[in-house]
């Protein structure tokens, strides 16, 4: 938002955002110098609710728009639908592909824009799609080459696991990171802790019941967002999969372990070596990469995806370790 509101083209524009919920907290703290009006929504309960969902596309045909922008390359029919409802003179999105929207909709939500721009096909990277994005938009270049999220100074310490990913089955064995949990306290008297969503709690509560007492400081659904990105900035070390933890990292300058699967391989992690401060990624490679998380293995509910569980303990270690010796060297 920063970018737009400081460009010449649109910097005495009215900018409103219409964003998800998850970011909200985030999205106010950061976001606020260069937004006028916040609309968050919680998008996939708005499939449920058609009334809700025309309220809203009301209120922002009201605002009379001149512009809508529609960034995300994998649209959905509620994002689309509700860039149709804005009724601007001018909508611009991608041109997309279908993993978030069936195809016979999408020809039908295609119309919705009055320019679709084409990603160019050496472009798959997220972060360089959005900087494409905006370039086009602006019809100039920006030099930004890496993400940022503006912190105070911070004395960094301690490390914090992030063990949940959204998804059971995209998250690294709980197992194995009790494991790796007491191998770090062998190797370190830095304190630990383990964050997450609330949705993670038993998680939490099962990692701190299999350690022993005191050996971490379980804060799974007890931090806001914004408390969230504190934590990982004063942090010596992030470890987690691949999650919104991982970005932030990148985005406070803190050392980070990924354990990564394939599901979208390349799109949103790995980071590009010229990245600065990309974390070290722990992969295993299988040939079903890029299934968008569309698994072809049969596998429990509590079982993780193979690509996943197929990281072995020693690659983890040793890139935890790494770092670890790493931030000692540093601290003397």
């Amino acid at each position: 938002m920063e970018v737009l509101k400081l460009s010449a083209e649109y910097k005495d524009y009215r900018i409103d955002l219409l964003g998800n919920t998850l970011w909200k907290d985030l999205a106010e703290k950061y976001d606020s110098p260069f937004i006028n009006e916040f609309y968050f929504v919680s998008v996939d309960k708005l499939y449920e609710a058609p009334l809700k969902t025309l309220q809203l596309g009301w209120l922002l045909f009201k605002n009379n728009y001149e512009l809508v922008l529609q960034p995300a390359y994998t649209r959905t029919f509620i994002t689309d639908g509700l860039a149709a409802l804005a009724a601007a003179k001018h909508t611009i999105g991608f041109v997309s592909d279908t993993e978030g929207i069936n195809l016979r909709y999408k020809n039908k939500t295609d119309k919705f824009y009055t320019t679709q721009l084409l990603l160019p096909a050496d472009i798959y990277f997220e972060f360089e799609r959005t900087k494409f994005f905006f370039e086009s938009v602006l019809n100039s270049s920006i030099e930004l080459n890496s993400t940022s999220i503006p912190i105070n100074t911070i004395t960094k310490n301690g490390i914090v696991i992030f063990p949940g990913a959204g998804n059971l089955k995209r998250g690294w064995e709980k197992e194995k990171l009790v494991s790796l949990i007491i191998l770090i306290k062998q190797h370190t008297q830095q304190n630990i802790y383990i964050a997450g969503s609330s949705s993670e709690i038993e998680l939490g509560e099962y990692l701190a019941a299999s350690l022993p007492p005191d050996s971490i400081n379980n804060l799974i659904g007890k931090s806001t967002l914004p408390v969230v990105v504190e934590l990982i900035a004063k942090s010596n070390l992030v470890i987690a999969n691949e999650s919104s933890a991982i970005h932030i990292a990148v985005a406070t300058k803190t050392k980070s372990v990924c354990i990564l699967g394939g599901g979208h391989f390349g799109r949103f992690a790995p980071y590009p070596l010229s990245f600065n401060n990309a974390p070290v990624f722990v992969y295993e490679k299988m040939e079903c990469y890029n299934c968008n998380w569309i698994c072809i293995f049969k596998t429990t509910p509590e079982q993780s995806y193979p690509c996943i569980s197929n990281v072995s303990f020693e690659k983890v270690w040793d890139a935890t370790l790494s770092l670890l010796l790493k931030n000692s060297a540093q601290a003397v």
